[in-house]
């Protein structure tokens, strides 16, 4: 019996013997993914059929959803996460013909978004040259993707910050922005336990590393999507004040702002009323989240005069 494993459009052949997948250059198949530890997991393969490891990764292997503690028999069409990348287990026919290379590093392409081996030249697709180190997305819902993968990513944020691995945390809390903005872009809504989880690692990780823009950006989106943060995030918000005091002052003007606007439209200018959600603002404007947040801003004036709301929010987030 043949094994392979299948990748989006790639199949490939597991050897007899041990297959190491990881992000260093060394491992059989390499994954450019910051949730992929050096030497993440082995897919063995012997006379008894193929089963898989953690090598000690940081984020784990789960196989059909579920996070594996010891090695794992792989049947047929078992689903193998590593990382944010999906794999297919596969049995093949002894007697198929196609043999497919046994190893492998795979890129994205950034105008077709297809992945393919690295050593080529072009996309086989598009023929296109450039290419991306963004994370391959799997499955035809996209917005899913992004919001599992924000999930994993928010898990590892986590940890990296428990762990004060500061410089991991940065690239994690980076791509977690970039796939949550890409969820909202899309028109869809990011679910109020996704963002809340993201917003309190990112406002942990303003704290952490004494950079304000995280902070922000969790006020600016909450603000552009119509909700107001959980009193758990305000209370984190206010050791970001204690540093940053006029920054966090008129990021929560522009975010109060919106949520007045939604609360009577005829106020404001109608393209700003128009991307807050009344139905979420009216859930949370008699809850405690809007009364902390208010007792939060008054406080920030008694170190100084009351400044203006802002008209909107200027954007403040570093390049992924």
């Amino acid at each position: 019996m043949r094994y392979r494993l299948r990748f989006v459009l790639q199949e490939l052949d597991l050897p007899q013997g041990g297959t190491i997948i990881g992000r260093s250059l060394d491992c059989h198949l390499t994954l450019e993914d910051p949730l992929v530890s050096r030497r993440h997991a082995r897919i063995v393969v012997d006379d008894s059929g193929a089963r898989i490891e953690d090598m000690g990764s940081r984020n784990g292997v789960r196989v059909n959803g579920a996070v594996i503690r010891d090695p794992v028999s792989l049947r047929n069409g078992d689903r193998v996460r590593i990382g944010t990348q999906d794999f297919v287990f596969c049995c093949v026919d002894p007697a198929g013909k196609a043999h497919s290379r046994t190893t492998g590093q795979l890129r994205l392409c950034a105008n077709c978004r297809l992945p393919y081996p690295r050593e080529l030249l072009a996309c086989p697709s598009c023929e296109a040259t450039e290419q991306t180190d963004d994370d391959t997305l799997t499955g035809s819902d996209r917005v899913t993707a992004h919001v599992w993968n924000l999930q994993l990513m928010i898990e590892s944020l986590e940890r990296a910050l428990r762990m004060a691995r500061i410089e991991d945390a940065e690239r994690i809390v980076q791509r977690a922005i970039v796939q949550a903005e890409e969820v909202v872009g899309a028109g869809a809504a990011l679910d109020a336990g996704t963002l809340g989880g993201l917003a309190v690692q990112a406002v942990a990780m303003s704290l952490a590393s004494g950079d304000p823009a995280w902070a922000h950006w969790v006020l600016d989106i909450y603000g552009r999507t119509g909700r107001v943060p959980p009193v758990v995030v305000t209370e984190r918000l206010a050791g970001v004040a204690a540093q940053h005091r006029v920054l966090v002052r008129d990021a929560i003007d522009a975010l109060l702002h919106r949520v007045d606007l939604a609360s009577d439209p005829a106020t404001g200018e109608a393209a700003e009323a128009a991307v807050v959600d009344p139905a979420a603002v009216a859930e949370t404007e008699d809850g405690e989240a809007l009364l902390r947040l208010r007792e939060l801003r008054r406080n920030l004036d008694e170190s100084g005069a009351p400044a203006a709301l802002s008209p909107k929010v200027v954007r403040h987030l570093p390049t992924p």
